[in-house]
């Protein structure tokens, strides 16, 4: 499996071959990605009729929102760290339903 080797590489190329659709079913949500660090940046995903949309930029009412520095934004979708481990240890910002986070990992978000 490659590596991101930077947020915006795996936003671009490895999330929409990562992403499995089937997993996605009846999943409508809007999260918002920001990332610190010199590679950083703020994200909209977007799944809805499992279909993914990723793009640069601010939603001002998403449905989850994550924060995370950039090395441990890229340890998490490297799988270097569990997503539970990162909320727990508090490498993670996170803001939503834990539940509707758990469906995006099944369909390869985190």
């Amino acid at each position: 499996m490659t590596e991101a080797a930077t947020p915006k590489d795996f936003f671009e190329k490895i999330l929409p071959q990562r992403f499995n659709s089937s997993k996605a079913t009846g999943v409508d949500v809007v999260v918002q990605v920001t990332i610190s660090g010199t590679n950083g940046g703020d994200w909209i995903v977007t799944i809805r009729d499992q279909k993914l949309n990723v793009k640069e930029g601010v939603d001002q009412k998403p449905n989850l929102a994550l924060k995370m520095a950039e090395k441990d934004y890229l340890d998490l979708v490297n799988h270097k760290i569990s997503a539970e481990k990162a909320f727990f240890t508090g490498k993670v910002q996170f803001k939503g339903n834990i539940a509707l986070a758990l469906k995006l990992r099944e369909a390869g978000f985190l």
